[in-house]
């Protein structure tokens, strides 16, 4: 049975990992790192099997996934292209890289894919956005989004929307308005336990019930923040110090990683 080759052994093959084995995932996982620290930690954890030698990581693989950071991705390809005679499927996870990069990087043999997912694939409930080649043939992209499925929800988008969707989806949005709303409640009296309690709720709890049901937005935010009352007052607040701006400002900043990377 060929196998899930990840080239790369860091964060996100990581949180991939742990959701594949979370459902019972039976198909062989191969990593690949430079680092055998890397690829013996992921052995001990996730009980995956660890190549060393790149090349015969890549002959092993019925799915290829380049896992590792933008600026390393030419240079990987490079290397094994000269090595790839027969077709194989591979998905890029670097943020930035166009097809018609890897493509030309890569050579015919391989068919390419790009993924987006979440390191929240970790429990099951990350979000994959995948772009196809058009050379890719459909059992192929049946094969891809089987394995990101597994994961987590998975929508297919075009290649020109990828950008905005890497900047948008992140996990670090919430995580990054968690801290700072815990410490903001603890900058004002709240204890440290009853900050995180109070900040989850106001996040997750919140997003989770909208989420589930089907009242609008703006009736949402209505509700919550009646007119005089504090919610009401906390959010004008964040409105005249440019929150939204702020946020603009962030996603644009991203978007222009996106092009720098693309431009390697």
């Amino acid at each position: 049975m060929k196998a899930i080759v990840f080239l790369g052994g860091g964060r996100i093959t990581s949180a991939l990992i742990a959701g594949l084995r979370l459902v019972k995932f039976d198909q062989p996982i191969v990593v690949h790192d430079r680092h055998p620290r890397k690829l013996q930690r992921l052995k001990r954890q996730y009980g995956v099997s660890v190549e060393s030698d790149l090349h015969r990581a890549v002959n092993l693989a019925g799915i290829l996934v380049i896992a590792v950071r933008p600026d390393s991705v030419r240079g990987l390809l490079k290397e094994i292209a000269p090595r790839v005679r027969k077709p194989l499927t591979a998905v890029s996870l670097a943020a930035g890289i166009p097809l018609n990069k890897l493509r030309a990087a890569s050579g015919p043999p391989v068919h390419w894919a790009r993924a987006m997912p979440s390191p929240v694939s970790r429990s099951g409930r990350g979000l994959t956005a995948l772009t196809f080649d058009r050379k890719v043939p459909a059992a192929g992209r049946a094969q891809v989004r089987k394995l990101f499925a597994l994961v987590g929800p998975v929508v297919e988008i075009p290649e020109q929307q990828f950008d905005a969707f890497t900047v948008t989806f992140s996990s670090s949005h919430g995580y990054h308005a968690l801290a700072t709303l815990i410490a903001a409640a603890e900058a004002i009296g709240l204890d440290g336990k009853m900050a995180r309690m109070a900040a989850a709720h106001a996040l997750a709890d919140g997003i989770g019930a909208w989420r589930e049901g089907d009242v609008p937005l703006h009736e949402l935010l209505e509700e919550a923040a009646t007119p005089g009352g504090t919610a009401a007052a906390v959010m004008a607040s964040l409105d005249d110090a440019g929150y939204r701006r702020m946020v603009a400002k962030g996603l644009r900043a991203g978007t222009r990683q996106a092009r720098r990377n693309a431009a390697r």
